[in-house]
């Protein structure tokens, strides 16, 4: 049978001092209800007696200590191994810090956007020192072509051009659609309605078809890349892949990225192409263009010029979503909520890094006369 703790109260013989001794063990086990009963006889004595207390442990030290303590209550006939404990919990009271003042509002918005402007400076350098391992990666496939993963690369051109042909085609025929017909409503107001095909047909060869394709890609194929190699990461088929010799860079990102160089003209032709049907297609019914005369009209109006500009952006944009999809998913690290953290990091930086891009070479193009 357990030895549950019990107390005593006595007075001194002069009565001035009453004692509470306590007997048996303190221990955790033992302690009971010995809180509860201590708790009504507040201010009833002024000395706690150990020395009947056969065995402690921290629980029973800390009841203990804690009760003289915050009673100032002197203690007496503790063993050896009661005042360790007892020791041991004073040098654990440690005053609590006092709270730093809160900085203000403007110093804490200045520090986030610091945050936000070093990792941005960060992330730069990272890419730019994974586009280096890509190049690296290119030219050692030129020179040694067998070690290009001809199944791979065929796959990814599946998945980024033939898969997604319907979603980019339905796109780009509604966006024909709404420039057609919102064009139409503001140049009808001098009269030339006809200029509507102009706009159309160069608006959708020059810029539409291409950064609508690649905000598609990014958002679908770019996605999917970061997803895919994120997930391997987790599961530790990179690092599998390094253990055996098979340089990942070569493996995973060389065929990603080629597949998508070599697709994404081709889609952005199509894209544009579709545009022009779109606008043809609203053109028949609202501005009584009849459908034929809307594509022979486009083919004297837009110059070979605007073709060109969509076939040398693709390629650069093709680069920008697939680098950044792989870079993302190479950096996935830690747990599941990682990979969607850098999958939805990949499709934002790279939307937000093709529309800037396409700025720029809007402007470069007009400037070398391109117009």
């Amino acid at each position: 049978m357990r030895d549950y703790a019990e107390f005593t109260l006595s007075e001194s013989d002069d009565g001035s001092v009453r004692t509470l001794a306590l007997k048996g063990h303190l221990r955790v086990f033992s302690l009971g209800d010995l809180d509860a009963r201590l708790r009504p006889l507040d201010g009833q004595f002024q000395r706690i007696d150990l020395s009947e207390v056969t065995d402690i442990d921290t629980t029973g030290a800390w009841l203990v200590s804690s009760y003289a303590r915050d009673r100032g209550i002197e203690t007496t006939g503790a063993s050896e191994q009661a005042r360790r404990l007892f020791a041991a919990l004073g040098n654990m009271q440690e005053n609590e810090a006092e709270p730093q003042p809160r900085p203000s509002l403007l110093m804490r918005t200045l520090g986030d956007v610091g945050n936000v402007m070093i990792g941005w400076g960060n992330g730069f350098l990272q890419s730019i020192a994974f586009l280096g391992e890509l190049v690296a990666a290119l030219f050692t496939t030129l020179r040694h072509p067998s070690r290009l993963r001809g199944t791979a690369l065929v796959h990814h051109m599946q998945y980024v051009g033939i898969n997604s042909l319907w979603i980019i085609g339905l796109m780009s025929f509604l966006i024909g659609i709404v420039i057609a017909q919102q064009g139409a409503v503001q140049l009808e107001q001098f009269g030339a309605e006809i200029y509507t095909i102009n706009l159309t047909g160069r608006l959708s060869m020059r810029e539409l078809g291409i950064l609508m394709t690649s905000i598609m890609v990014a958002g679908r194929s770019g996605s999917a890349f970061a997803a895919q190699i994120g997930t391997m990461k987790l599961t530790e088929e990179v690092d599998a892949m390094r253990t055996i010799g098979v340089s990942p860079m070569e493996a995973l990102v060389v065929p990603r990225v080629l597949a998508s160089m070599i697709m994404m003209p081709l889609l952005g032709f199509y894209s544009a192409v579709l545009s022009i049907i779109g606008g043809a297609f609203i053109s028949n019914f609202a501005l009584d263009i009849p459908f034929w005369t809307f594509l022979q009209r486009t083919q004297e109006v837009v110059p070979i010029t605007d073709v060109w500009i969509g076939l040398i952006k693709a390629p650069v944009f093709a680069l920008i979503v697939a680098l950044l999809g792989c870079y993302q998913g190479m950096q996935v690290s830690g747990n599941a909520e990682e990979v969607g953290t850098r999958t939805t990091q990949a499709v934002v930086t790279a939307i937000f890094t093709v529309i800037v891009l396409d700025a720029f070479f809007a402007i470069f193009f007009t400037e070398i006369g391109w117009k």
